[in-house]
């Protein structure tokens, strides 16, 4: 007899977990071990449904590596008791904290499917209910032989599926909230709910599940904009401890052609900072080989992020500066798709 599946809901923080207090008409988070009060549909499905809630709540804002390593080590803690795993997280950060889960999560065999809302649960017209209940049903999904139809970590909300490290948040006010310009979804609730096998990830599961909690901090984001100063640009690249720094160019990857810029560039790798390029659009890759200053950036080192989001590629470096013995292998790993984060 196969055994009954199991479901554990884990929730973070956020605006999907708020209710109306009737004594002050004020917001306030409910106790998610109560969670089919708020969602009775729950108590349909025929798999169980457990729950745990951080203590204390974490605003999505105040996200931090800290953070990502508690919520691997639940997944851990509870990985042979559970089928699967759906995570309710603030929309603000929810993009690197799936992209973060990606790369932590070794040889994920189980679903793990971010979710949230735009307005609260407790809300009449909530978008909470129904991206919970797709969540839920997505992450106990399995195949005729009993093997789970999902098994990464993805972000469902509204109405589709994306690979976690793939997506961006792309409104802050409608209830598609998330998009994925880079990669097909993975699947997309109507109806029914059809999934897209051919672009869903199966081949990681290569041995053992493990996780890997170390996360290094030390990476910074460099926007460029037209007329920025080198003293910006300096003051950057010279940030004490810094190990390496997200590089948002322009276009297919394109950057001032000034030489003070370039030179900047040529003695930040020089002193040992490893600089990702990730091109500013939302979607389309970079392509340091089509113009002169990429061709430039890339004879001195620059690294290309590909078709990455900045989300992801903060988490990869993060991930890749804790766990890499050195910058050779993580400039080797930046140029491989680790978890399917990029196209090459």
């Amino acid at each position: 007899m196969q055994k009954e599946r199991q479901i554990l809901l884990i929730y973070t923080g956020g605006t999907v977990g708020m209710v109306v207090d009737p004594e002050t008409d004020s917001l306030v988070p409910f106790d998610f071990k109560n969670v089919s009060e708020h969602v009775p549909e729950i108590k349909k499905f025929d798999f169980l449904v457990d729950s745990i809630s951080f203590n204390p709540l974490i605003d999505s804002s105040d996200m931090s590596p800290l953070i990502w390593s508690k919520l691997a080590g639940v997944i851990e803690d509870n990985y042979l008791k559970y089928d699967g795993f759906v995570i309710l997280h603030g929309t603000d950060t929810m993009a690197y904290s799936a992209s973060a889960l990606s790369f932590m999560l070794q040889n994920l065999g189980k679903p793990v499917v971010f979710t949230g809302s735009q307005l609260p649960l407790g809300m009449l017209r909530t978008d909470g209910k129904e991206n919970i209940i797709t969540a839920l049903e997505i992450a106990a999904a399995q195949n005729n032989i009993h093997q789970p139809l999902v098994p990464e970590v993805s972000i469902f909300f509204q109405d589709k599926l994306f690979r976690g490290n793939r997506t961006k948040k792309d409104s802050s006010e409608q209830f598609s909230a998330f998009r994925s310009a880079n990669y097909p979804p993975l699947a997309e609730a109507g109806i029914y709910l059809k999934y897209n096998y051919s672009v869903i990830n199966n081949s990681t599961n290569q041995g053992p599940f493990t996780v890997m909690k170390k996360m290094d901090s030390n990476v910074a984001i460099l926007k460029l904009f037209p007329g920025i100063s080198r003293e910006v640009v300096c003051s950057i690249f010279n940030i004490a401890g810094l190990k390496a720094v997200v590089l948002e160019t322009y276009g297919s990857g394109n950057a001032p052609t000034a030489k003070w810029f370039l030179d900047e560039v040529k003695e930040a790798i020089a002193r040992g900072i490893i600089i990702l390029n990730v091109s500013q659009c939302m979607g389309g890759s970079v392509e340091m080989g089509r113009y002169e200053t990429g061709v430039y950036l890339l004879n001195h080192g620059v690294v290309s992020g590909y078709d990455i989001t900045t989300e992801s590629a903060v988490t990869k470096l993060m991930f890749l500066l804790a766990n890499c013995k050195s910058t050779e292998e993580i400039k080797s790993s930046l140029n491989k798709s680790l978890q399917g984060e990029i196209n090459l």
